[in-house]
């Protein structure tokens, strides 16, 4: 199943979203009754698609960021840790406000430069969780979508630590929906490819990952609880760079979709 948050003429609400996306014009979203947690009931309204915006897929209560998961990022990261693969997983916060959905623009603080792009998977956990061994993560998992962990990287150059770098508003994005049907504890061997203005700049696949699904889980729900809604991003890999006023952004994760996000420079449109 797919699902997703819609703005439509009569308010905004949870969908699942039915066709494929390689026939958008045939595609389709169905009302969820409330929330799409545990078995989604409907109201029985639909709509086309194309008549409906999709907006972020999931309100989080927290953004839970994995870094340091692809050895080929660390290592063309070199000067921004010791360039070694963590023993354990290297975990930061994003606030919920810098999420955004499909197609809403990136827009870049004035006073940082360069900003970079950063595909990655995400996991959406299903319900509230707490201390989750590895072999039980899927338990909790509600599904996966693709995000971008956009990086001021002069502001986490001289902060040394990465909460404002990573931390604007818009530098979350989101969509364009949550896929459920993927197994939930191995993704798999899934595609990851960023490209800006139809450029590939990153193409690897999520079993390059250092930490896997279960492991991601497991540390983070030691540390703090999960609640339903909340966003894991797992980690980018090699290909990273900067994006500029004009650029359009789209990543895509094999088996998910795609999603895409222009780029202004702020106190533009």
């Amino acid at each position: 199943m797919r699902l997703g948050r819609i703005a439509s003429p009569d308010g905004v609400a949870f969908v699942s979203i039915d066709g494929e996306p390689d026939d958008s014009a045939g595609m389709a979203v169905r009302e969820i009754d409330q929330h799409p947690f545990g078995t989604p009931t409907f109201t029985g309204r639909s709509w086309p698609l194309a008549d409906v915006r999709l907006l972020a897929p999931m309100l989080a209560s927290k953004v839970v960021c994995i870094g340091k998961n692809y050895a080929d990022h660390i290592a063309e990261m070199g000067g921004f840790g010791k360039g070694e693969a963590p023993e354990d997983p290297v975990i930061f916060l994003k606030p919920n406000t810098a999420i955004i959905g499909p197609n809403v623009p990136i827009r870049l603080p004035a006073n940082a430069t360069p900003v970079h792009f950063e595909g990655e998977l995400a996991i959406v956990i299903g319900r509230p969780c707490k201390d989750v061994p590895a072999a039980q993560a899927a338990e909790n998992i509600l599904g996966y979508t693709v995000a971008n962990d956009v990086s001021a990287r002069d502001q986490q150059l001289s902060d040394g630590q990465w909460t404002r770098a990573k931390g604007h508003d818009t530098f979350c994005p989101v969509g364009p929906w949550i896929v459920t049907d993927l197994d939930p504890l191995d993704p798999g061997d899934l595609e990851l490819r960023t490209e800006v203005n139809g450029v590939v700049k990153q193409h690897s696949r999520t079993s390059q990952m250092i930490h896997d699904i279960g492991a991601i889980v497991e540390w983070i729900s030691a540390v703090m609880t999960l609640l339903p809604g909340d966003l894991i991003l797992t980690g980018t890999p090699a290909g990273v760079g900067p994006i500029e006023d004009g650029d359009s952004v789209s990543i895509t994760v094999e088996g998910i979709g795609t999603l895409t996000n222009p780029v202004v420079r702020k106190g533009k449109s």
